[in-house]
């Protein structure tokens, strides 16, 4: 594999990958979700441009974070002309994902606390069950887990 020149402006997809860390099947996959794009030399081969690098940093941090890809492409799409994302626009996007990621430490912070004792439902705690949910009140409130997800609430009750 060749190595890009720092200056080059663009990179083929092996140098993308190399520089990026990220394997060639998953940019070829980000590329047919739209999160990335490249140009097509005439033998057909795929080029992108340098910028492209900050891009794919943008999306693999993102996934870190536990953002959905389809989150990802909609934050993408808002910067003018599918330009790459800066501090401010990082900024801004992580402020708007800040409530989902909030709910999802509770969440997990839930699932750390109750893991041994109960997961909700009743089915690993039924010589317990009676403490933390007498009378099954939370089948009333739907099937599954109800304690751990906390996205899960009553009806009438959600945010």
């Amino acid at each position: 594999m060749t190595k890009a020149v720092w200056n080059a402006k663009e990179l083929t997809v092996g140098q993308l990958a190399e520089r990026s860390g990220v394997a060639v099947s998953a940019l070829h996959f980000y590329e047919a979700k739209g999160l990335i794009s490249s140009r097509r030399t005439a033998g057909n081969q795929r080029r992108y441009t340098r910028d492209t690098l900050r891009r794919v940093a943008f999306i693999r941090l993102s996934q870190r974070l536990g953002i959905p890809l389809k989150t990802i492409k909609a934050a993408l799409a808002e910067l003018p002309e599918g330009r790459t994302p800066t501090r401010d626009d990082w900024a801004h996007l992580s402020a708007a994902w800040r409530g989902e990621l909030d709910d999802r430490i509770e969440q997990l912070q839930r699932l750390r606390d109750d893991l041994t004792d109960c997961i909700g439902c009743g089915c690993l705690s039924l010589d317990r069950c009676a403490l933390a949910n007498p009378h099954d009140r939370l089948g009333t409130e739907g099937p599954g887990a109800r304690r751990i997800d906390t996205r899960i609430c009553p009806p009438g009750t959600c945010r």
